[in-house]
């Protein structure tokens, strides 16, 4: 436990004091979005943010390969090259946002990146390689090499896009993400204890690397933001997500009979983790179709527009959408460890998702008059592929 704390700190030190001179050089280079008459900040904001996670998630994975347990979790050959594989992903993945945070780029053009990143991991060896069944449906379902990369991959965008469609106020991403990075630490913990020779000690490892990413950014992020993540950084922590995603699902074997069954299958939904973004972008497709506007067409309907929308305070909102998020991921995990039957699981997610949603109703004259509302200092500027 002590080496996964020191490396989450490594990295959460190492991003906070990178984003000062990213910052600056963002600044330099023009990387910052022109102020309009809609936006709540009063100057320019650079974006790039994602570089200086980047340079933190380059220093966690260097300090752990000089520790003794997660040093091992990093290069046992069930974990593949993942050290390799991050900083080759996340390279690409990382010069991909930078270019569209700065110069602007097609929506396909990114999600080509999207999905070479996933090829990355696939290539050094981290990918999905099995889908863990309860015993009454056969037990774990090994894939053959093609449908591991197609699966890993899928994970990677779903994941990718998820997290850069929930990036629309300050801080909000990065602490959804940390929040969802901390109860999957928890989780692959709990699990290691007994399974010590899997690759759910990797997963605890890349969990510890994204909650310092999103912990050092944050500070530089919350309302009112000096940086933004941009896509560089938003496509980043989602690749790192995907990937405790592709090695927390196919790490537990099926012997491990005192673990319920259904938490195993969670990650690669992924639901426990990113049910938010996941439900607010399923509501903006039908919402935008059923419009008869495209699926990417950019609107305001989003939930954190909706709770700016009804009254909340920019802050309020982000902490209201923290709160649910940390509230549902923990009660899951501790459920699933505990050992409920499955028909919870689908009961909980159904009841969180009601919740969030009628909190996030307009009422009355504040909910008449959403259009006339500022949008967020954040969400004006965001270019997401999905969104």
């Amino acid at each position: 436990m002590r080496e996964y704390f020191f490396v989450g700190l490594v990295t959460a030190v190492v991003t906070y004091l990178l984003v000062p001179p990213v910052r600056a050089f963002a600044l330099r280079i023009g990387a910052a979005p022109e102020v309009r008459e809609r936006d709540v900040h009063k100057v320019p904001t650079p974006r790039l943010g994602g570089l200086a996670m980047f340079g933190g998630m380059a220093a966690g994975l260097l300090a752990a390969s000089h520790l003794p347990w997660v040093g091992s979790a990093l290069a046992g050959e069930q974990s593949g090259r993942t050290t390799s594989a991050l900083l080759a992903a996340g390279g690409l993945i990382v010069v991909t946002g930078f270019l569209d945070d700065w110069l602007g780029m097609d929506a396909l053009v990114k999600l080509g990146g999207q999905v070479a990143a996933g090829g990355l991991l696939v290539y050094y060896g981290v990918s999905l390689r099995s889908l863990p069944l309860p015993e009454s449906m056969g037990g774990n379902v090994f894939l053959d090499t093609n449908l591991q990369a197609v699966m890993t991959i899928l994970v990677v965008v779903v994941a990718i896009n998820a997290v850069n469609f929930v990036d629309g106020l300050d801080g909000l991403a990065a602490g959804i993400v940390g929040i969802a990075a901390m109860a999957t630490l928890v989780y692959s913990m709990v699990l290691s204890q007994d399974q010590q020779q899997t690759r759910i000690n990797l997963t605890a490892v890349v969990a510890a690397l994204l909650v310092g990413m999103c912990l050092g950014f944050l500070p530089h992020n919350f309302n009112p933001a000096k940086i933004f993540m941009g896509d560089t950084g938003s496509m980043l922590i989602g690749l790192v997500l995907a990937t405790s995603l592709v090695t927390i699902t196919s790490s537990v074997p099926t012997t491990a009979l005192d673990v319920n069954r259904f938490a195993l299958v969670l990650p690669l939904l992924p639901l426990a983790v990113v049910v938010l973004p996941l439900t607010d972008l399923i509501m903006a497709v039908i919402r935008r179709t059923s419009e008869g506007l495209s699926p990417f067409a950019p609107d305001r309907g989003h939930l954190h527009h909706r709770l700016l929308d009804i009254g909340h305070s920019h802050r309020r909102s982000v902490l209201i959408m923290y709160a649910w998020t940390f509230i549902f991921a923990f009660t899951i995990v501790g459920l699933s460890l505990e050992g409920v039957p499955l028909i919870l699981f689908p009961l909980i997610s159904v009841v969180a998702i009601a919740v969030l949603v009628v909190l996030s109703r307009p009422k009355g004259r504040k909910g008449a008059h959403a259009a006339d509302r500022p949008e967020s200092s954040q969400a004006g500027h965001h270019r997401a592929t999905t969104g």
